[in-house]
């Protein structure tokens, strides 16, 4: 196996290998695209929102992903009670379980990595994130930042650094996994480097995550006591 190595003054020659190893001391996972497929629950419930109030359905899909619902719902309609609209989509989301399954590599992951040691930080609200975690088979954190723990969601930096302050870590020792650009600019604007997941969005879209990668799959963490070592096998890379 071959890997990229980080320093970035090492000479361009280095950057064609296949792996490169992060090495940190948390870790903060998003949800839905990272370690739950809910792409069609979601569409289906925010198509059905957008049909309801005569808005483009695939500008509302676009502008849900990886944003707290209620902030989607005050940036496309301004004009509704964004507090009782947001009731209406939780439990359309709540109620909507089809597909909703683990991606590959999630439960693995979430296996190796102590619980102390990782959050869950999500959109969505507390009630949603349990359901969706039930419903996929995966263990429910111990730790999580959720939409009704924040003032103000993804991409905002409050949500990771709240991750962040959970595990008892500064921003820099955390590595956040995303899969939407609202998310890695999250992250990165709470001082946190970040892997991002093509689940959701296309490659070029997630350029400013400082590794791409197909899914959790692709990710080997091995724990020692203070650092965490992700191996990571980049998306588009042949070993």
């Amino acid at each position: 196996m071959s890997y990229r190595l980080l320093n970035r003054s090492l000479q361009p020659a280095l950057l064609i290998f296949s792996n490169v190893i992060f090495s940190c001391r948390g870790i903060l996972f998003d949800l839905d695209g990272v370690l739950v497929d809910s792409t069609g629950a979601v569409a289906r419930v925010w198509r059905r929102w957008a049909q309801k109030h005569g808005l483009p359905a695939k500008l509302v899909i676009q502008t849900a992903h990886g944003r707290r619902s209620i902030e989607t719902i005050r940036l496309l309609t301004p004009h509704l009670g964004a507090e009782s609209e947001n009731r209406i989509v939780e439990a359309m989301e709540i109620a909507d379980q089809e597909g909703v399954a683990a991606l590959p590599g999630a439960a693995e992951l979430l296996r190796a990595v102590p619980p102390d040691r990782y959050s869950i930080v999500t959109s969505a609200t507390r009630a949603l994130a349990t359901a969706r975690m039930s419903h996929a088979g995966l263990p429910l954190p111990r730790l999580s930042v959720t939409a009704d723990d924040v003032r103000e969601g993804k991409p905002s930096p409050q949500p990771y650094l709240k991750g962040a302050a959970l595990l008892g870590l500064a921003p820099g020792d955390c590595m956040v996994f995303e899969d939407t650009p609202a998310g890695v600019e999250s992250a990165h604007r709470a001082g946190m480097r970040s892997i991002a997941l093509t689940t959701t969005f296309p490659k070029n879209e997630l350029d400013a995550a400082n590794a791409i990668v197909a899914s959790l799959a692709d990710v080997r963490a091995t724990i020692e006591p203070r650092c965490i070592h992700l191996d990571v096998k980049e998306a588009g890379k042949e070993s």
